[in-house]
Formats: C-alpha cells, structure tokens, sequence
C-alpha cells in the first residue's frame, strides 16, 4: 500500500488512506488489532460515548435485512469518565489518527464532554447529533438546525480540536443543517447516520427489535447517502466525510468522487474485519486503472 498515495488531510488531521473505521462498529480500534495494522487505516472513530454510563437497549438489538442490518443498540458505553481514565491511555497509542464520537442529552452537556476531551491522544471529535435534546422538550437535534448550531457552538467553544458534526439522513433538507452547523463552526460534516427504519415478525405479530425502530445500515442505503454527500458537498465549503454501505475501493472512489475528502466504513466491518485496509487497497488498485496519481484528486471529480 502507498500510503503517500493515497494519504489524505481532513481540518488538518494527517490520514495514511481516505478510509476510517465508523463509530459503533469498530470500537475503540484496538479490538481490530488481530485482523489487520491500525497504521493501514486513515481514523479510528470510537463508539459513541455520553456523559454517564448506558447500559443500552433491552430486547433484541441487531436485526439483519436485505442488503443492510437495523440496529437499536441505544448507545451502550461506560460514560466519558471511565473512557478517559481506562480506554483512552491504550487508544491514544494506536498507530493512526483517533476522533472520539460524542453524544448527550443538552447542549451544554456536549460542551462539557469537549472540553474532557481537549487533551493529547485525540485527534478530533465526532459529534453525533442523532439525540434526543432532553433539555428542549425532546427534539432531535440532528433534525432542527437551530439546535444543531447550538450543540457545535458549544463544542467549538470547548476545544481546540478538529470538530467533525455527524448528520442524519432523517431530514427534509440534509444541506440546510449541513450549512447551519458550518455557520456554527464546524471543521467537517460527516454523512449519513443510519436511516430509521423497523422489521416486523409477522408470526408473533410483534416488532423484532426490543426498542421497536432501528437504524438501517449497510448496502442497502448506499444510494441515498452518495446523493446526500453529493448534495451536502456543494452546498458547504468545509470537507464531507462520506459513509453509508461502503464495502470495496470502488465505493469509497464514488463516494470521493461525489464530494467527499474521506470515508468511514461501518456495517461492513461485521462482515469483513478487515473491510477498511482491503478497501483502501482496492482503492489504490483503481487509481491505476484510471491512471490518477493520488487519491486526493478523486474528491468531486465526478464529470456530468
């Protein structure tokens, strides 16, 4: 693998390839170690950590469906304390770049849990807005772009590290909240979040999923997110992360092609542990085929 190849920079993180490891499926990178070389991969994205420890979701939580997976998870994690006294000394050794994704119930609390996390060993934050907003009567803040600049405010206003703020698909309009939270400051956007969806089992009569809904992931919603990044990527100046049913170097070059600086690759790694190093080898494999000199220049040369 040339890595000087196929490096990227993202708000100023250095990656060796264009392809991370999404939140919620890679842990916290070290649990890859035996499969493949954390130095091969652009980013470790931890799992989503809050404020105080989750237990999760109770019933069933994965649910597999055609050409994609629901899951209803409910953000199991030990909270930011235990993260920073007992995970992050060992992942703030991992041989790539390391963003910490982050959720909470206010804004105030995301601002907290930045300023926590403004110390050596973390490259950047991810800020997954997909929440419920307690404070504010249950909105979401990843669906009204008044509570979305709000939460990256606070962030911004609490660390000097790059801030990646994670969009959902479950909007209207995804550019309008794209470009409210570079407004508010954001280094990056990163999209799509998984789509809401349910299974039914239909011999019971009940929901599979003990939380009833799910987010759907994997192959399955790649098409809509490529339009999202493609959409979101001219409407804002700032780099787009791509993800959404990425397996192979072909998608991550459409996803690159579509608008995107980088990729993260998620419902794949259940599948292929080593989904994100293959990928960037065949991603390399492609720039050959069509004669391009870095992966870099892939982002938005889509031709129309």
């Amino acid at each position: 693998m040339n890595k000087e190849r196929l490096s990227v920079e993202v708000a100023g993180i250095r990656m060796a390839t264009p392809v991370m490891g999404a939140s919620g499926t890679f842990g916290f990178g070290m649990e890859y170690e035996d499969f493949i070389d954390l130095a091969d991969v652009g980013a470790v994205v931890s799992k989503g950590i809050t404020p105080k420890p989750r237990a999760g979701n109770g019933g069933v939580r994965i649910a597999e469906t055609p050409s994609g997976m629901l899951n209803s998870i409910g953000l199991e994690n030990p909270g930011i304390e235990a993260f920073c006294r007992d995970i992050l000394p060992e992942a703030a050794k991992l041989p790539t770049a390391f963003l910490v994704n982050i959720s909470a119930g206010t804004a105030e609390e995301y601002g907290e849990m930045a300023q926590m996390l403004d110390v050596a060993g973390i490259d950047g934050i991810e800020v997954n807005i997909s929440c419920p907003n307690v404070k504010e009567g249950g909105i979401v803040f990843g669906t009204d772009p008044k509570q979305a600049a709000l939460v990256t405010e606070q962030v911004k206003k609490n660390t000097k590290k790059p801030v990646f703020v994670k969009l959902s698909p479950n909007v209207t309009d995804i550019c309008r909240m794209a470009k409210a939270v570079e407004a508010a400051g954001a280094d990056a956007v990163s999209l799509i979040n998984t789509l809401t969806g349910m299974v039914i089992d239909v011999e019971k009569r009940k929901p599979l999923l003990g939380n009833i809904t799910g987010g759907l992931s994997g192959p399955a919603v790649k098409p809509i997110a490529l339009r999202m990044v493609y959409q979101v990527a001219h409407a804002v100046s700032i780099p787009v992360i791509g993800m959404g049913g990425i397996q192979t170097g072909e998608d991550v070059a459409a996803f690159m092609l579509a608008g995107a600086s980088a990729v993260e690759i998620g419902a794949e790694n259940f599948v292929n542990p080593r989904a994100v190093v293959e990928a960037a080898e065949r991603l390399e494999a492609y720039l050959d085929r069509q004669g391009i000199d870095t992966a870099k220049e892939l982002t938005g040369a889509m031709e129309l």
